[in-house]
């Protein structure tokens, strides 16, 4: 297979801002001079340990130990091959890649081939909702308020009756069988017949958080059909119905500008498409499942929140259904930073007919009167018991106790008791007693299924930065954590980094001297001779190539010198910083010199040749110091 070369790896790698690849995914904040941070995506975390620097193209997990480039970002949150990151890449920004050999560009395949497939039928299905026979889905979205407009800015189309309509258009465009199969595009019958899975339906699009197609909802039109209301993309390689929002892609920006951030949560395709066009551009819906823990960790990245400003809110139908789906998200809830809410309309009606009965201020108006998800819940709980008679209040409390318990925040539990207790009539006091009752079943409950974790799954302890590991010992990996805490490790720390991110503005020659000396703590004294090996530290990328190449297990603490904040006001002053240190970095070796001549003189004769060269030495230092200390 043809390789691109190696130039336009470069070159598009260059020209792309790895924060706005990563920003469609994360929601990413300024965490010093030329660093944002964010939650991390590779693992679920609560506060923000993931750096980006957009001027070296990197980014650093402090919490997990991920890092990369956006060529690594890419291949490990979409599974893609190397050449298909840098080929999406190259798409994004509009940039014709060349290949060795004047080959041709390869065939892509794999995952490209799905998104490129469901981006194809995604385009099909829109131009068929023009259409004399969709005629009958232009109806559906009229009568619930939408125009052409509304279903070209969601995407939406139509899939004709007849069983292979969509497998001709896109076998003719060159995809195969096997892989509109994958894509969950067609399905196969007993006999090994393939045929359209979407047939004489309302198709929405499903889109992942960076805007790609990864599956299909469509809608029962006919009265013919047998299937379901709604039939999904099944599982794929790229379509995992716990881990999309619908809308997400379209509501993200909103989302993470917002103050406070706020996510509205509903319950269908329409509900969303309304919400919407009434001006909640923050709405997003699940896809045929659940609000699950998985949805929880997408929302997070992007609303980053690690304080407690921000704000999701339910709306859920008033029946039974809606209050079982309450529930489910309660369990959840405490998954989240952000505040969560319930909105439930009046007389029950979804966002999509509340829309039509009463305008779109009245959708504005439900998140007026949302409530907060513990009190709906208990409010539910308590709901179907009796609370004029004893009896039935002693089994409400029992029933919503453990609502109560599983509240972290102590003052917020205390509050919801006392809540709890004005609803039900009862004496704060009896209501405490059974919380507390509560919490402690549910912590016995806890310990019995899951322990304690033992020493021996809690991890290698880390190791100091100044110790030599054992030769018949596993390598641990360093990070800046487990350094020594002393005046040389935070000069030599402060320098390393500063010369990875400014040492293309260093002065060159005392940037050489500086970096030639060797340092006192073994661990940054490994990445110092992997920076001083760096031939052109002008060039573009060069402080990640000298990470690559520290030896382990110093590699992860060379990752996190390169993304830690640097302690600068600004660009210039950071500049000024990071020359002032190399500048320290040289006296402190002059001085360490001259220590060790001095000595050298009280053994020697001083008319001597050797005490004379020793004089001369000590006095071309004290030359390079005042010349070093003028500069300051």
């Amino acid at each position: 297979m043809p390789r691109i070369r190696q130039a336009d790896v470069e070159e598009v790698k260059a020209r792309t801002n790895i924060a706005d690849v990563i920003g469609e995914r994360v929601a990413l904040r300024s965490a010093g001079v030329g660093s944002l941070k964010g939650l991390c995506p590779f693992h679920d975390e609560k506060s923000p340990s993931f750096h980006v620097r957009p001027q070296v193209g990197y980014y650093h997990c402090f919490g997990c130990g991920e890092s990369g480039d956006v060529y690594t970002f890419l291949r490990e949150m979409d599974h893609v091959t190397f050449t298909e990151a840098v080929e999406r890449l190259a798409g994004r920004i509009g940039y014709a890649l060349h290949y060795e050999d004047g080959g041709p560009a390869p065939e892509t395949s794999g995952r490209s081939r799905l998104f490129a497939a469901n981006t194809a039928a995604a385009e099909f299905f829109r131009g068929q909702l023009m259409s004399a026979e969709a005629e009958t889905g232009r109806r559906f979205l009229g009568e619930r308020g939408f125009d052409a407009g509304a279903a070209a800015h969601f995407g939406v189309g139509y899939a004709p009756q007849g069983w292979d309509n969509l497998l001709k258009a896109l076998t003719a465009q060159g995809f195969s069988r096997e892989e509109l199969t994958t894509a969950g595009l067609v399905s196969t019958n007993q006999r090994g017949g393939v045929y359209d899975r979407f047939r004489g339906r309302l198709v929405w699009p499903i889109r992942d958080v960076t805007g790609q197609t990864v599956g299909f909802g469509a809608r029962r039109l006919y009265d013919d059909d047998q299937g379901p209301k709604y039939l999904n993309t099944p599982e794929t390689p790229i379509y995992k119905k716990a881990q999309v929002l619908y809308g997400l892609d379209l509501a993200k920006r909103d989302i993470s500008r917002g103050d406070p951030k706020r996510v509205v949560v509903v319950e269908g395709y329409t509900d969303v498409m309304a919400c919407h066009l009434a001006g909640v551009t923050t709405a997003i819906a699940t896809c045929g499942t659940a609000f699950g823990s998985e949805h929880v960790t997408v929302l997070r990245r992007i609303m980053g929140d690690d304080s407690a400003s921000g704000e999701v809110v339910f709306t859920f139908d008033g029946d039974e259904a809606g209050q079982k789906a309450a529930i489910r998200a309660f369990a959840e809830d405490g998954r989240f930073n952000a505040q969560t809410y319930v909105a439930v309309a009046p007389d029950g009606l979804d966002p999509c007919d509340l829309r039509l009965q009463r305008g779109d201020a009245a959708v504005r108006g439900l998140l007026d009167h949302k409530q907060p998800m513990f009190e709906f819940v208990i409010d539910r709980r308590i709901g179907g018991f009796d609370l004029a008679s004893v009896e039935g209040r002693i089994g409400a409390l029992r029933s919503a106790a453990p609502v109560v318990a599983a509240i972290r925040d102590r003052m917020v539990r205390a509050g919801y008791e006392r809540v709890l207790a004005r609803k039900l009539g009862m004496e704060p006091r009896d209501v405490r007693g059974e919380v507390e009752q509560a919490a402690r079943r549910a912590s016995s409950s806890s310990s019995q299924g899951g322990g304690s974790r033992s020493s021996a799954t809690a991890g290698p302890r880390p190791m100091p930065g100044s110790e030599q590991p054992t030769s018949d010992a596993p390598l641990q990996r360093v990070t800046l954590a487990s350094l020594p805490r002393t005046t040389d490790v935070a000069m030599e720390r402060d320098a390393l980094t500063g010369v990875l991110l400014y040492g293309h503005r260093i002065e060159p020659g005392l940037l050489a001297r500086a970096i030639a000396i060797p340092f006192r703590t073994q661990a940054l004294e490994a990445v110092r001779a992997s920076v001083a090996a760096a031939a052109d530290r002008t060039r573009p990328g060069w402080a990640m190539a000298a990470i690559e190449a520290v030896r382990e297990p110093y590699r992860q603490l060379a990752g996190e010198l390169l993304a830690r904040d640097f302690p600068a006001r600004d660009d210039e002053h950071a500049v000024a910083s990071v020359n002032d240190i190399c500048r320290r970095l040289v006296l402190r070796s002059l001085d360490q010199s001259k220590t060790e001549l001095l000595s050298a003189v009280q053994r020697t004769a001083p008319s001597s040749e050797e005490g004379r060269a020793l004089r001369v030495r000590l006095r071309d230092i004290d030359i390079e110091r005042r010349a070093l200390i003028d500069v300051e």
